[in-house]
């Protein structure tokens, strides 16, 4: 189990960055406490775990769910999951920081068609061997809109604060970074397979995970409490 860690770590250089975030989450807790991000390192962890769990079960006999040999390295409901309690955690986090009426009506309707989305794909996609893609670009959508919407009620509030010290500034940019263009290079890898090897977007999506993590990182680093919103 030792040496499975070992490569694994060696061939997937973003998980121990999923790690090393945890523990500077857990360190500077006292930052975030009480804030709408508070559950932050339940996520982070999760989101560990999950990375962990669908190494395994891809590459170790013991840890696959299908006993059909066509089906045993199949993880894709790990992700399945984790994309919907991704999307559900982040709406959660800006749902309670919108301020505008407006804007939180907006997010309400993007999380209905998001949730609406995954239900329509599991009957045209199965969940257990199919990601839910086109589902998860609808969930991006919404998620990208709503960090729009913070950073333009950032953009005209008055504080006396430095936004570089909001937590959620930093965590806002980290996900727009990588939630622009994560769906659709999901969309490529299986639609457009071509493209995707040939432009190696898999190399980039892994660098969009290191960047989106090291955003975190800063933003748990700097962040102060008083400066949160």
């Amino acid at each position: 189990m030792t040496q499975e860690l070992i490569d694994l770590f060696k061939e997937n250089y973003y998980i121990p960055l999923y790690l090393i975030t945890w523990i500077v989450a857990v360190v500077r807790y006292r930052s975030y406490f009480d804030t709408a991000l508070k559950y932050f390192p339940i996520f982070i962890i999760y989101t560990f775990f999950t990375e962990l769990l669908g190494y395994f079960v891809k590459h170790s006999d013991e840890f696959q769910f299908f006993s059909d040999e066509r089906y045993s390295w199949h993880n894709v409901i790990i992700y399945n999951i984790y994309s919907i309690v991704t999307f559900s955690f982040f709406y959660y986090v800006y749902w309670k920081v919108l301020k505008k009426e407006v804007h939180k009506k907006c997010l309400k309707y993007g999380m209905i068609i998001s949730l609406t989305s995954y239900v329509i794909s599991v009957f045209f996609q199965n969940p257990f061997h199919n990601s839910l893609y086109y589902a998860d670009l609808v969930a991006s959508i919404t998620l990208v809109m709503a960090v729009v919407l913070y950073f333009k009620e950032k953009k005209i509030e008055e504080s006396a604060f430095s936004l570089t010290r909001n937590l959620l500034f930093w965590t806002s940019l980290g996900l727009l970074v990588f939630y622009i263009f994560f769906p659709f290079i999901f969309i490529a890898a299986f639609d457009a397979p071509d493209i995707y090897y040939e432009y190696n977007l898999h190399q980039f999506l892994l660098i969009l995970i290191a960047v989106m993590y090291a955003l975190f990182i800063v933003g748990f680093l700097i962040g102060q409490r008083k400066a949160f919103r």
